[in-house]
């Protein structure tokens, strides 16, 4: 079973809070410009996989990566989407059967609940306190961070997902 979602890095740097010297003021570059949109899985296991698009993500995008997905499969897998437009437009709709053809099953969550989504949790983690400030000085610096991340999620980042069973 994989959590699926999407998330969007800008050079907009997530900084919650900070200190600085007394009389000395500190500044991080911001700009709307978009990085990096993902598409991530992400399961309890730890195993993370992750679609990078250039383009705003999309029914067709989505599609796009369920199909590389579903290719790669021997078990049955189950792939927990939100509600998103994207995630139950028609064209998905109309891919699920083939899908489940495959062994591939797609789960909706309950509408406003992203808390269920454990991949939420990792965006946040992401994006509050794995990224630093430095991060953020370019769109290449902020890419390189976020490869890095991804490369090293498991042993040099890692999530604890706790299960009461």
């Amino acid at each position: 079973m994989f959590f699926t979602d999407e998330v969007t890095f800008k050079l907009t740097p997530n900084v919650p809070y900070g200190w600085q010297p007394v009389g000395e003021q500190l500044s991080i570059r911001s700009s709307s410009d978009k990085v990096a949109n993902i598409f991530g899985l992400l399961s309890y296991q730890g195993i993370l996989k992750t679609f990078i698009s250039k383009q705003n993500i999309d029914s067709d995008f989505i599609i796009e990566c369920v199909d590389q997905i579903a290719e790669k499969i021997n078990i049955p897998t189950v792939l927990v989407f939100d509600n998103a437009p994207w995630h139950t437009s028609a064209k998905i709709a109309q891919k699920l059967k083939q899908w489940e053809k495959r062994d591939l099953y797609i789960f909706y969550l309950p509408v406003y609940s992203p808390h269920l989504n454990i991949i939420e949790t990792l965006w946040r983690k992401i994006k509050l306190e794995w990224l630093k400030p430095k991060d953020y000085e370019s769109s290449k610096s902020l890419k390189e961070a976020l490869l890095h991340i991804i490369k090293n999620y498991g042993s040099e980042f890692c999530i604890n997902f706790s299960k009461n069973v």
